[in-house]
């Protein structure tokens, strides 16, 4: 008898994809998806003065020594991760079929930044794999005449930067990097390369995905109501297989124009990028996200100073619209040996890996069936799931998002990314010291420069800063938790008869699974292209509505957020906009204090200084001046009728949690023990002027290590959409014994938020500081001579 594994829902955006495109590039049609048309109506200067004044009253409340450091500066509010639908993912999640609203271009980001979240600068970050050329320039020409209704450039109402996203997946730990944003300082011709810098293996599959996909969906899409949205998602498919891939071997600023250039590691990214000449940010993302990322999958290889520029990667995006990847945690959900296959852990402290509640699931099917014959099913399906990677969910044919429970997920963290992956969190690679060999490719490009590689312990020193990853071009999307299935990535179908019918298509192109045969068909699995395999249906509970990067800025121009972005000076916010300041109040240099994102010696005991204020209280609706600029329908469409609309209170911080990372300087040391999560929890007393505590550490200078602390400033408890993750009922043991996932399709009332209670927080920078020059490694991360930067 042969089985077939059944792909819930999408099983992922990729067999949606395939099987439309199937179609689609048959009977062609269609047409060019354009940028879209901005709204000409800027801010008035009296309401982009009226955000500095709401932070100056709470300035006003310090003592004065710090109102005074704090007055120079202006905390501005911005999204670094946004994505229209010129990325081919956003476009299928535009389509009608999955609940979508169709397009959403570059225009619809700039009109939602400046009047439905109010936001103060963003970036625009479309996979680089499916940027066209002419979708390139007109991202560029948008992003321009973004800029020119922001008014005058040394006080606009909103700054826009280019950038696009590098998305490299691989399927073992040994070969994925990972999802980078690239940002770009600058929006003169002069100052950009002439393309974006695409990842392997994505941008090829996507481009013989279009070219060649000849498969079974035969549906006549000439017969749809509304087919006009599915010829353009052709079209641009078609766009995207006639680019061709940049010859190898030659100098970024001699290929030719409208080439899709390949970077296939961050060494070769970060080499381009330089060979450009122009200011640029390389900001990794989605380090522990487990819906593509493999099991066992750690950072370490991303250290090695050939991998790691500290001119360009000096942040690190700890939260957006898939949740947090901040904590670590010493669980893994495979565990690798030495020269041995990894192995599937047992359950531990409330963690179950998905190897093993695979096993589980299959043990629950025993029946009657003999014990010793049940467990040896329950060790295949452990294998199995194993075996098939990232596609181990399809290894159990029926299997429900209830069969599997909160697998892979991190119990106590908060708001995680789905299936989480420690080894990618930013308290382990802060942690992390890099003692071997450089990585260097094998076949290197004509931009990749050897690297000199003193001995280690290498380290990268990365400031923290968060954003929302939405798909459907509305930077900033976390000011109100409403709208599941817009504000946030969760879709699905609307009716069941055309899940089925494209569950049919997508079943086709799986391998079978067949009885006696179980290892062949997972190791054919797991072959598969990762984003292909994707559980989007079970991430649909985990998509929350996105963070905020916030910059200390010395003014509200292009140039101040840069350089905020640069030194480091910058938080990360679940959403809200929390007001967060981090000083060493005892700096040996200048006027004796360094704000978050500061690299310094110390010969003494640190003293530090947090202060935050919680965001304001949302009002309902909009106020009028967007509808003013926007117009009813357009306000409706893009806003959804809410907008960011702060009332007058100010919601309160209950504490200020310190975290002290002390770096390995040998690799025998564990990573846990090095990272005290929280070291102190220091309490706030009510008071809508915020929370000021001061904390030490006498025991610095009898360490004698390179020490890093940052701030998390908590909000009081508010509704939150998936907050909840999977809503799992636990057992006395911290085991989940009942989920309650919220669907993406109709499955779940699209009138559900599907809210839980949520302590909304901010995210400092850390501050790092070397002990003596006696204790400092060669690394590219020297203590600075000078002044704190």
């Amino acid at each position: 008898m042969k089985l077939r594994a059944r792909p819930r829902l999408l099983v992922a955006l990729g067999l949606l994809g395939a099987s439309l495109l199937s179609c689609l590039v048959i009977y062609g049609g269609g047409g060019h998806s354009g940028p879209g048309t901005i709204a000409t109506t800027r801010l008035s200067d009296e309401i982009v003065a009226a955000r500095a004044a709401r932070q100056q009253a709470v300035i006003a409340e310090h003592p004065p020594e710090e109102r005074a450091r704090a007055a120079g500066k202006q905390i501005l509010f911005g999204d670094l991760h946004v994505h229209t639908t010129f990325s081919v993912d956003a476009f299928m999640m535009g389509l009608p079929l999955v609940g979508g609203e169709g397009a959403h271009p570059p225009a619809d980001a700039c009109d939602y930044a400046r009047h439905c979240s109010s936001l103060d600068f963003f970036s625009l970050n479309d996979h680089a794999e499916g940027l066209t050329p002419q979708h390139w320039r007109e991202t560029l020409d948008t992003l321009r005449q973004c800029g020119e209704v922001a008014g005058d450039p040394s006080n606009p109402d909103l700054v826009a930067f280019a950038g696009w996203e590098w998305t490299q997946v691989g399927r073992t730990p040994a070969e994925h990097y990972g999802h980078k944003n690239v940002i770009l300082r600058d929006l003169d011709e002069a100052s950009l390369p002439a393309r974006p810098i695409a990842a392997p293996g994505v941008a090829s599959a996507m481009r013989r995905r279009a070219v060649g996909l000849r498969s079974a969906l035969m549906t006549p899409i000439r017969e749809f109501s509304d087919r006009g949205v599915y010829l353009d998602y052709a079209a641009m498919m078609r766009e995207i297989a006639a680019v061709p891939i940049c010859p190898k071997g030659v100098d970024t600023r001699e290929l030719p124009a409208d080439c899709r250039e390949i970077a296939e590691t961050p060494r070769e990214l970060f080499a381009k990028l330089a060979r450009w000449g122009g200011e640029s940010l390389v900001i990794p993302h989605g380090t522990t996200w487990g819906l593509y990322t493999p099991a066992g999958y750690a950072y370490d290889k991303q250290l090695a100073p050939s991998q790691h520029d500290p001119a360009r990667q000096r942040l690190i995006e700890v939260y957006s619209g898939h949740g947090n990847s901040e904590e670590h945690r010493p669980f893994r959900a495979l565990y690798e040996r030495d020269r041995r296959e990894p192995r599937c852990p047992k359950p531990r402290q409330g963690f179950e890996a998905c190897c093993w509640r695979a096993g589980e699931i299959v043990r629950s099917r025993c029946g009657d069936l003999e014990d010793a014959l049940c467990e040896h099913r329950v060790q295949e399906a452990r294998e199995a799931y194993r075996l098939a990677g990232l596609s181990g969910y399809l290894t159990i044919p029926d299997a429900t998002l209830e069969d599997w429970g909160d697998c892979d997920s991190c119990p106590d963290c908060f708001n995680p990314s789905m299936a989480y992956r420690p080894g990618g969190s930013a308290q382990y690679i802060l942690a992390k010291g890099y003692f071997g060999p450089g990585e260097h490719d094998e076949e290197d490009d004509e931009d990749v420069e050897a690297v000199d590689e003193a001995p280690g312990p290498h380290y990268a020193p990365m400031g923290f800063i968060a954003s929302s990853d939405n798909h459907t071009a509305r930077p900033g999307t976390g000011y109100k938790e409403l709208g599941r299935r817009s504000a946030t990535e969760a879709r699905g179908f609307d009716d069941p008869a055309d899940e089925a019918r494209i569950r049919g298509q997508a079943r086709a192109m799986l391998p079978p699974v067949r009885a006696g045969s179980r290892r062949m068909n997972e190791r054919r699995l797991s072959q598969l292209p990762p984003l292909m395999v994707a559980n989007f249906e079970r991430q649909a509970s985990f998509f929350m509505t996105g963070g905020l990067v916030a910059a200390h800025a010395e003014g509200r121009d292009r140039s101040a957020i840069w350089d905020a972005l640069q030194r480091r000076e910058v938080y990360g916010t679940s959403g809200e906009r929390i007001l967060l300041w981090f000083d060493l109040v005892n700096a040996p240099e200048g006027d004796g204090v360094a704000p978050m994102g500061s690299e310094l010696t110390m010969e003494v005991a640190p003293r530090f200084v947090v202060r935050a204020a919680g965001a304001f209280a949302q009002e309902p609706g909009c106020p009028p001046e967007a509808a003013a600029a926007l117009g009813e329908p357009r306000l409706q469409r893009l806003c959804g009728g809410e907008c960011y609309n702060p009332g007058d209170t100010r919601r309160a911080i209950t504490r200020v949690e310190i975290i002290r990372i002390q770096p390995q300087i040998n690799e025998e040391e564990k990573i846990e023990r090095l990272i005290d999560d929280p070291w102190k929890v220091l309490p706030c007393e009510p008071d809508p002027a915020g929370c000021r505590v001061e904390f030490s550490d006498p025991s610095f200078q009898n360490r004698r290590r390179y020490t890093i602390y940052y701030a998390r400033a908590i909000q009081e408890p508010t509704p939150a959409i998936n907050a909840g993750g999977v809503r799992c009922e636990r057992d006395e043991d911290g085991q989940c014994v009942r989920a309650h996932p919220c669907h993406g399709d109709f499955r779940t009332d699209p009138a559900d938020e599907c809210l839980s209670e949520n302590e909304e927080r901010a995210w400092s920078s850390p501050i790092f500081l070397w002990p003596g020059p006696d204790m400092v490694p060669t690394t590219p991360s020297k203590p600075p001579k000078g002044p704190p930067v």
